[in-house]
């Protein structure tokens, strides 16, 4: 069984730090905290070390880190998380990734020194020697929304080809084939599974299958901005914009509007995979995939107590509503 002074003389660090860093103590550097949680993981020190000792005793406090707050679709999860835990007579506290992976790792640190009963997890992307090490801690996990390549944990989320293939239904009812797709990142699960979904079904709905109509952004607004600027720049002119999350759809609106002018972005319809309150109050409003995140976060937190009481949890992929809010739509 590895020791302290083992994991210490793999990342190469005094075992004081290497203490500290297992602990949960943030007076570490980045650098030391990364280089000791990796070597603990690689010994398996963790499952047998400090943070087993987060299983002796309840808490009855969950962790929950959201990807983006400012997201909709995270804030309605997060409440709704927090409505059923707290049914359960559990605390959940809450903290926001920002999309940021080192933000994110920062938190599990903070959420491991809290003693946290277990931990309901929307991931910036690959595995992190921190989400390892938390894993290696025997740690009741759940997913929401997004998946980790590798990380053996239930899922909650959407049905992310279900509801592309909604959007690409309404898209050609409406007669639209030069169409742009704004993705996100494909680091991310959501991101990658959306534009997967796109593409493999623009053809079978009559939509162009030129690539120079697809671009990708970061799922925040800016990013979303920005590529759609790349497509227009690429001289091509779509007659209609699908965003792959509330806040691409967003981006892409606001590049149209200051690229094209009003009058003629007009002419444009966008469809979102996300639906925020404001779409409907648009001129014209706009037509989204809605995805039900209040169910996902509260299944979520079912699953994530079933763990915590020794049980097994069934992931979920939860389905879609698709809004048509275009003249004559349902």
């Amino acid at each position: 069984m590895a020791t302290i002074k083992d994991v210490a003389a793999r990342a190469g660090v005094a075992v004081g730090t290497a203490s500290r860093v297992l602990s949960g103590s943030p007076q570490t550097s980045p650098d030391s905290r990364a280089r000791v949680l990796a070597a603990a993981a690689e010994l398996g020190y963790i499952a047998n070390g400090p943070a087993r000792s987060l299983r002796r005793a309840r808490t009855d406090v969950l962790g929950l880190l959201v990807s983006d707050i400012r997201n909709p679709f995270f804030s309605e999860l997060a409440h709704a998380a927090e409505q059923e835990a707290r049914a359960h007579g559990y605390t959940v506290i809450l903290a926001n990734a920002n999309e940021d992976a080192a933000q994110a790792d920062a938190v599990l640190d903070v959420f491991a020194a809290q003693r946290i009963d277990g931990l309901l997890l929307s991931p910036q992307g690959p595995k992190t020697p921190r989400l390892e090490a938390l894993l290696a801690s025997d740690l009741p996990i759940v997913l929401l929304n997004r998946s980790i390549e590798g990380v053996d944990a239930p899922l909650y989320g959407t049905d992310n080809a279900g509801g592309v293939a909604q959007a690409l239904k309404w898209l050609q009812r409406r007669g639209h084939r030069d169409v742009a797709f704004i993705g996100g990142p494909e680091t991310f699960s959501t991101g990658a599974e959306r534009h997967d979904a796109y593409l493999a079904g623009r053809a079978a709905h009559g939509i162009s299958a030129d690539d120079a109509l697809v671009d990708a952004g970061d799922f925040l607004a800016d990013g979303a901005a920005e590529a759609m600027l790349r497509i227009l720049d690429r001289g091509a002119l779509p007659t209609a914009v699908f965003g792959a999350n509330g806040q691409t759809t967003l981006g892409a609106m606001r590049a149209v509007r200051e690229r094209l002018g009003a009058e003629a972005a007009s002419l444009i319809e966008f469809v979102s995979f996300d639906d925020v309150e404001w779409f409907a109050f648009m001129s014209p409003p706009v037509s989204a995939v809605r995805n039900d995140a209040p169910e996902i976060g509260r299944a979520g937190v079912r699953g994530l107590l079933a763990l915590i009481e020794g049980g097994t949890a069934a992931p979920q992929r939860v389905a879609t509503v698709f809004v048509d809010r275009s003249a004559g739509g349902a």
